[in-house]
C-alpha cells in the first residue's frame, strides 16, 4: 500500500512539473491599484505626522564642541566656514549646557557618515560620527502617476 502511495505521489509531481515551470515565465502587462477611502486617509495622516515631526534616527558628524563666553561666536564661525566649503551638506548648531556643538550632514546610515568623515578628516581631525535625529530626506518624483482609463 505504501509503495502505491509513493508511486502515485511521484506520478502527480511529474505530471504537475510542466505546469509549475510554465508559471515561472515572464509576461509584461500593467498593474492597476485601486484604493479605498481608508487607505487615502491613512496616507494623509502619515503625511501630516511627518510634517509635524520631520526627524528620523540617523547620523551626523560633530566637527566642533566648545563652552565658554566665545563658544556661540566660535561655533557660528565654524559653521559658516564649513558651509562655504561644502554647500550641499547642511550644518547645525546645537546647545546642550554648557557646550555649543556644530554637527554636519543628514546621513541615513553610519557607513555614509563614515565616508564623508574620511573626506573632511584632514580639515577637522577631531571630528567623529554621532547618532542623532536627522531631517527627513526630500523625496522627488520624475514621473507623474497615470490616471486609470
Amino acid at each position: 500500500m505504501r509503495i502505491i502511495n509513493k508511486t502515485g505521489l511521484l506520478f502527480v509531481i511529474i505530471i504537475m512539473m510542466p505546469f509549475a515551470m510554465q508559471a515561472q515565465t515572464k509576461t509584461e502587462g500593467t498593474v492597476n491599484i485601486y484604493t479605498g477611502p481608508g487607505i487615502d486617509s491613512l496616507v494623509q495622516l502619515h503625511i501630516a505626522y511627518n510634517q509635524s515631526y520631520p526627524m528620523i534616527p540617523g547620523y551626523r558628524i560633530q566637527i566642533f564642541m566648545e563652552s565658554g563666553n566665545q563658544a556661540l561666536t566660535d561655533s557660528e564661525e565654524v559653521q559658516q566656514k564649513f558651509l562655504e566649503k561644502y554647500k550641499n551638506i547642511p550644518a547645525y548648531i546645537t546647545f546642550s549646557a554648557p557646550y555649543y556643538r556644530v554637527r554636519v550632514g543628514d546621513f541615513r546610515t553610519r557607513l555614509n557618515a563614515e565616508n564623508f568623515l574620511h573626506q573632511i578628516n584632514y580639515k577637522y581631525p577631531n571630528a567623529w560620527v554621532i547618532k542623532d535625529e536627522i531631517n527627513l530626506p526630500e523625496l522627488t518624483t520624475n514621473q507623474k502617476p497615470k490616471k486609470n482609463e
